[in-house]
């Protein structure tokens, strides 16, 4: 087995603790449908990104607030099959609080939604689209979660699903372990990510005490 050792995990959430992907493709087909786009296009352009973000691409001239408030209280709305993924629930008890968060493309109600409809543990710290200027791929979510580690990115492990979210990661100087609930495993390891597994559940948590984290896969 490969040791990963590090002092701070930082999880997306959507694909890695969470499957939302059922609501996430209803909410944008029918939105894409309404806008006259093609709604597998849209929902591949969508994620891993901050909605408003795609919204802005996709509509340079519209009303964007309201488009992306449109789709939050719409995503907010459908919720009921959101569950933890494999391996999810059982890694984040086993770490420190202080030792983990999570950092979505997610609004914070929507992030706080879906974490509570999937039963996982609220975390301490939780980086949204609500509290950055810059989403995935750019670095600022996940430095700002090794921030509130209080920990340089060097010392932590992102867990990731999509591309956009790998690269966030890398540029940020954090490892990444990716997983394969998503997306193929081409555009993973085309993204960099620095190992890949099926899901959590492929992870053991050799130790996990204040200072070191080690993750076997």
């Amino acid at each position: 087995m490969t040791e990963i050792v590090c002092r701070g995990v930082l999880f997306d959430l959507d694909g890695v603790l969470a499957d939302s992907t059922p609501a996430v493709e209803r909410v944008w087909h029918g939105w894409a449908l309404e806008h006259g786009f093609v709604p597998e296009e849209v929902v591949r352009q969508a994620h891993g990104r901050p909605s408003l973000t795609t919204i802005r691409e996709l509509l340079p001239d519209g009303d964007h607030e309201k488009e992306n408030s449109e789709v939050e209280r719409r995503e907010i709305a459908d919720i009921a099959d959101v569950i933890a993924l494999p391996g999810a629930v059982e890694l984040l008890r086993g770490l420190s609080p202080s030792r983990w968060a999570i950092v979505t493309s997610c609004t914070e109600p929507l992030a706080q939604a879906r974490i509570r409809a999937a039963g996982l543990p609220m975390p301490r710290f939780l980086v949204t689209a609500s509290n950055i200027r810059r989403g995935k791929p750019d670095p600022e979510p996940y430095l700002k979660g090794a921030e509130f580690l209080q920990l340089p990115p060097t010392d932590c492990i992102v867990v990731e699903d999509a591309p956009a979210g790998i690269r966030s990661g890398k540029a940020a100087g954090a490892r990444v372990l990716a997983v394969r609930t998503t997306s193929p495993e081409s555009e993973l390891q085309a993204a960099h990510a620095d190992w890949i597994v099926d899901n959590l559940g492929k992870l053991v948590l050799r130790s996990a005490d204040q200072r070191v984290i080690v993750l076997a896969i």
